[in-house]
């Protein structure tokens, strides 16, 4: 199939890009700078060049595709206003075509809110913190508008690890640059997690099953505290397991809303995918393969 990807340079984006062709499928991605061009054309992915604010820039690549898969994400305060410009965007491009298309929007698990102990599924009422809380709406959007040719799915990944490291890189750097691994609040909570090449595989099925209208939880089945993470992060770049806090208040005023998300405890089931998708996560969880991914990210990183 040929399929159009955005953000396919970044962590979530490129490794789906890659899955897809790897997979046998045409797949153009989005980029801006000729840099990034030539790291999608290693991966035989076609570059397309453009941005999100600029929804021309890429709208005859998505109407000539038959799968349209949103995973960019600015950091910006625009970053809202953005994702839901572009959702539009290729819910349009995908209506206009007249022809079967599939498209694919990126959410996350943090539209649960904290759970504690309890396990949620794709029924579960949701409860997100401030930061992701226009996510709702956009997901709302996505499934509203399967129907007819066009068939939409919405995937909720975990906090992803491996290669350059999503949010476990801050481990690994500030276990390097300060002698132990920086954490927000005491660690006791869980985070639901997936490695990204387990979340890349689940893409891959997701836009070859021949539904629509669903939601699929992408997470794996570990259950290690984000304390027990960061300890091995810590020990994996030679640090000695150590582990510095930084209350939640102070990481409030240092980073704003991402500090609640940061604390969030979560139990996510992911077995929806397993049963329809036929996906199984493949690692085991962070802890269990913390050097090789700590030595992943210094090479990707270029840390010495």
């Amino acid at each position: 199939m040929r399929i159009f990807i955005t953000g396919a340079t970044g962590t979530i984006g490129q490794a789906v890009a890659a899955a897809l062709a790897r997979a046998g499928h045409q797949v153009a991605g989005l980029v801006r700078s000729e840099a990034k061009a030539s790291q999608l054309e290693a991966l035989e992915v076609a570059p397309v060049f453009g941005s999100m604010a600029d929804p021309d820039s890429f709208r005859q690549a998505a109407e000539a595709s038959e799968v349209l898969v949103h995973c960019a994400a600015e950091m910006s305060p625009r970053h809202w206003e953005l994702d839901r410009q572009t959702t539009e965007a290729l819910l349009t491009a995908a209506r206009l075509a007249g022809r079967p298309r599939l498209v694919v929007y990126t959410s996350g698990v943090w539209v649960y809110g904290d759970t504690g102990g309890a396990l949620v599924d794709e029924t579960s009422p949701l409860a997100p913190p401030d930061l992701v809380a226009p996510r709702v709406d956009i997901e709302a959007m996505v499934l509203a508008a399967n129907g007819g040719a066009l068939r939409t799915l919405v995937i909720r990944p975990g906090c992803v690890y491996g290669g350059r490291g999503g949010l476990t890189a801050a481990w690994f750097d500030s276990a390097l640059r300060e002698g132990a691994a920086r954490i927000v609040g005491d660690g006791s909570f869980r985070w639901a997690m997936v490695h990204l090449e387990d979340l890349a595989e689940a893409y891959v099925r997701a836009v070859e099953w021949p539904m629509g209208g669903e939601v699929f939880n992408v997470t794996d089945r570990s259950r290690f505290t984000v304390r027990e993470c960061a300890e091995a992060a810590s020990r994996a770049a030679g640090a000695e397991g150590r582990v510095t806090v930084t209350p939640l208040e102070d990481a409030q005023r240092a980073m704003g809303g991402l500090a609640a998300c940061l604390t969030l405890d979560q139990h996510v089931d992911a077995r929806k995918a397993v049963r329809l998708l036929g996906w199984q996560p493949r690692h085991g969880g962070f802890v269990d393969g913390v050097e090789r991914y700590f030595r992943a990210w210094k090479a990707l990183t270029g840390r010495v």
